[in-house]
């Protein structure tokens, strides 16, 4: 896993776990997470997978543990963000970074468990990877089966994914609408422009550059988009709007992660095939910008910045990239953002969908907290302005998406 301590060896076959806490690490104990957890009622959930892995007498019963405490912990956060089950504290139920900092804590627990038994060697890893897959529901985008039908109506299959929140050194409290929609919408279904119905399955990424060079994104996507109506990739964007990305960038512009690591250069895709510099979102823009959807105004954002083909000198074209030109940055930036897009519109590409299947990135407002709560040092972890922010931004997500498949 990204960003996971090296372990070392202690007798032959037997691996125990580095005490160096990651970067993402040293942010959890803070008073900021620590609030979100309690406020919550996340704040158990480390604990209890950590006697569970301590009853672990097997490497296959450790597993067992991992994949049934992962996907709990995200089936947990879809029910509270939709209104199931406990609120387990007055933290608003919409709140995406419980989820973020929940996993973050059990897989702090994972990395240092020390079991009974031999674990072999690369073992502890490939269960960090369980544990991430499980958490953000990667493992769990199922539509129901080929000729179901809702009312004997067919549905149409929406992919959507999200994201970690991200820039935690910047403001700890940062939460990230992306997230938040992904678990609002997760096995939602919801009424199309067209009065028709559509069944929505969501996923969150983290915001490692690691994860995204290992082949995260291609291998939670590559079985889901052929099945899909319709896929969209959601982050968080410019503050006070939506951006409809028309263009992708294959570079990488080098900001730190969230593990402080920076990565400059091409956008490392697996497969022998040629790359291009460019792809194109196939999501109906036109028909999204022109839709009421929301309060926050909807562009689509058609500007690159392209190294002109015989050029040296990055150049911005605002109507998108010409002929023959190297990325430098895509509509959504050369960030993680830009990558997830460039990655699944790829992947559609590359699995003959383009002429079929829409997708593309939708990038919305920034989260803002409220009027006097602005100060990370020490502003509250939430505030009404922030919480109603945010369900604006998921309702505007989930309206975007209604007209978006509409267009399928």
């Amino acid at each position: 896993m990204a960003g996971a301590a090296p372990a070392s060896a202690d007798g032959p076959g037997r691996v125990v776990a580095s005490a160096a806490p990651t970067v993402e690490e040293q942010r959890l104990d803070r008073a900021a997470p620590q609030e979100i957890l309690r406020r919550s009622g996340f704040d158990s959930v480390a604990g209890r997978f950590a006697g569970a892995l301590r009853s672990a007498d097997s490497y296959a019963e450790a597993r067992r543990v991992v994949e049934r405490q992962g996907s709990a912990l995200w089936r947990r956060a879809v029910d509270r963000a939709q209104g199931r089950g406990p609120a387990g504290g007055d933290l608003s139920r919409d709140d995406d970074r419980p989820l973020y900092w929940a996993r973050l804590a059990m897989i702090r627990e994972l990395r240092l468990w020390e079991p009974d038994f031999v674990l072999p060697a690369g073992a502890r890893d490939r269960l960090l990877d369980e544990l991430e897959r499980t958490s953000r529901g990667q493992d769990t985008m199922d539509f129901p089966g080929a000729g179901t039908t809702v009312g004997g109506k067919v549905f149409k299959r929406v992919v959507l994914t999200g994201f970690d929140p991200f820039t935690l050194d910047r403001d700890i409290r940062i939460s990230n609408p992306s997230g938040a929609a992904a678990l609002a919408l997760d096995g939602t279904w919801l009424r199309t422009a067209d009065g028709g119905l559509a069944r929505v399955e969501t996923a969150v990424f983290p915001v490692r550059w690691t994860d995204f060079a290992a082949g995260t994104v291609e291998r939670t996507l590559r079985h889901r988009l052929p099945e899909a109506d319709l896929f969209t990739t959601v982050s968080q964007g410019r503050a006070g709007r939506f951006d409809i990305e028309r263009t992708n960038g294959a570079w990488r512009g080098g900001f730190p992660d969230n593990e402080n690591v920076s990565r400059t250069g091409t956008v490392p895709v697996p497969g022998p095939f040629a790359q291009p510099q460019w792809t194109s979102t196939t999501l109906p823009y036109a028909d999204v910008v022109a839709a009421e959807t929301g309060r926050f105004p909807v562009y689509d954002n058609t500007s690159v910045t392209e190294i002109p083909a015989g050029g040296t000198d990055p150049v911005v074209r605002p109507e998108g990239p010409t002929p023959g030109s190297t990325a430098r940055a895509g509509g959504g930036g050369n960030y993680l953002s830009n990558e997830i897009a460039y990655r699944a519109t790829l992947l559609r590409d590359r699995l003959g969908l383009h002429g079929t299947l829409p997708g593309g990135h939708v990038h919305t407002p920034v989260l803002q907290f409220g009027a006097g709560n602005t100060d990370p040092a020490t502003g509250a972890v939430t505030d009404p302005g922030f919480v109603r922010n945010r369900l604006d931004i998921i309702a505007q997500v989930r309206a975007i998406v209604a007209v978006a498949a509409a267009r399928r």
